[in-house]
């Protein structure tokens, strides 16, 4: 009477068939999702093949559209869409037609609650690969919560702070720009090479955010093993204070042989109004780096803080078919805008990226992409550039390896998703705020420059 009842046969063999079904899932290791573990660990093997594989991949791009770096949004925008482009007819011509790719758009507004909440809304609307975020403040916060949490890979194109590297981000984070430790090593090449020497006083300077401590720190330790001197600091300041006097005024107080300042260019506009305003200071010993480069800067920055400045930026390989081959391909598209920037030609390889291992896995899920990206992106395998994308997909479909060579430069990803060489371009403020690209440097982790072209595409 207590509603228990014997079991019957069908009762057992209904109970075999369950435990069977629940053995199978937990031994199930070519599932997809993959491993759940932090450290980067790589996905276990998934069941598609990519030769017959059937999926539509969206990408999301988180792009600064509004903010401190708006100026760099709308041309990385724009790379992206081009990069989608770009794939869609590689495609096309390879007979993958049961694959479909597509990118969405979400602004960052260059802060980081903007980040997390432009992440969140491109993956809850179906994105498994991120492009973006671009300020290292931004995409630290966002890799983090979203990518991470979400299992989903972020490939930033202008992250460039070296804390990036050492991020507890599950393997989720990788990024076409080089770290600011390599732009750090370089600038102080280039700061050498322009003083004559490393027997001058420099002050250091920068906003107080991944983005500058990291640069000012880079940069003091590689002048350090030079031998050079530098003066007290660095001086780390508030980029959302308004009044900078007492900050400007202890940058120039030793009266250094020169300043390397790592900004962006809302903040620098009250800095270099302040520094202007103290009588001390010389723009022509200025150094600068990537957050303040270009021709678009804010009217708001006074010409006297600007004019002589030189600096360095991550830039595309002037030389190499691909670079130039991105070139037209940006000048001939009739997408706004015409101009290019910084970062652009990165943000074009992220997208590639997300595309490129999405078909090596034959996967649409974060994590089967994630396990291919440095796969495409490094030797062994054939090397392939945008021109050439439709063999690069034959040669995936095919289960065989490439190696994708950006229309920025090499990416060849390591073990913690940085890419190991960097191109530098070394630009100099002339009057009127004219800006000019003088050379270009190929530096390589640890090695500093490794190779210094008197101007633009010269071997």
């Amino acid at each position: 009477m207590d509603g228990h009842r014997p079991w019957s046969f069908a009762g057992c063999a209904a109970l075999v068939v369950l435990l069977s079904l629940v053995a199978l899932g937990c031994n199930d290791d070519d599932g997809g999702g993959g491993e759940k573990g932090g450290g980067g660990g790589e996905p276990a093997p998934q069941r598609s093949d990519p030769r017959s594989a059937r999926f539509n991949l969206t990408v999301g791009d988180l792009v600064p559209l509004s903010g401190e770096l708006s100026a760099f949004g709308p041309p990385g925008r724009k790379a992206s869409e081009l990069a989608v482009e770009q794939a869609e007819e590689a495609l096309k011509d390879a007979g993958a037609r049961g694959v479909g790719v597509e990118v969405e758009h979400a602004d960052t507004a260059t802060n980081p609650q903007g980040s997390v909440s432009a992440a969140r809304k491109l993956t809850r609307g179906g994105a498994t690969c991120l492009a973006g975020a671009w300020a290292s403040t931004d995409t630290i916060p966002a890799a983090q919560s979203v990518a991470a949490a979400d299992r989903i890979p972020m490939i930033s194109p202008a992250s460039t702070s070296a804390q990036i590297t050492t991020l507890e981000d599950e393997g989720f984070l990788f990024r076409t720009a080089p770290s600011n430790s390599l732009q750090g090593e370089t600038l102080a090449d280039v700061v050498e090479e322009e003083l004559d020497g490393t027997d001058k006083k420099i002050a250091v300077a920068a906003r107080n955010d991944a983005y500058g401590q990291g640069l000012a720190n880079s940069f003091r330790r590689a002048w350090e093993v030079k031998g050079g001197e530098l003066a007290a600091g660095p001086v780390l300041y508030d980029p959302e204070q308004q009044d900078l006097k007492a900050d400007a005024e202890e940058i120039v107080a030793d009266d250094p042989d020169g300043y390397v300042i790592a900004d962006f260019p809302e903040a620098y506009a009250r800095m270099g109004a302040a520094l202007v305003d103290t009588g001390d200071f010389d723009a022509g010993k200025l150094f600068v780096t990537d957050g303040l480069a270009g021709e678009d800067l804010p009217e708001g920055i006074p010409g006297e803080a600007l004019e002589g400045a030189r600096g360095t930026r991550p830039g595309t390989l002037e030389k190499g078919d691909a670079a130039k081959a991105f070139g037209r391909l940006y000048s001939r598209s009739d997408r706004r805008p015409e101009a290019r920037q910084t970062f652009d030609a990165q943000n074009f390889d992220a997208t590639m990226l997300c595309v490129l291992a999405a078909v090596a896995a034959g996967s649409n899920e974060g994590e089967a992409i994630r396990g291919k990206l440095r796969d495409v992106s490094a030797a062994p395998g054939k090397k392939i550039t945008f021109e050439k994308l439709d063999e690069g997909i034959e040669a995936l479909r095919a289960g065989q390896d490439i190696d994708y060579e950006g229309a920025s430069g090499p990416i060849d990803f390591d073990g913690q998703g940085d890419p190991t060489v960097g191109t530098y371009e070394v630009f100099e403020y002339g009057p009127d705020r004219d800006f000019a690209v003088r050379r270009q440097i190929q530096a390589k982790q640890g090695q500093g420059a490794i190779r210094a072209p008197g101007s633009p595409g010269s071997p």
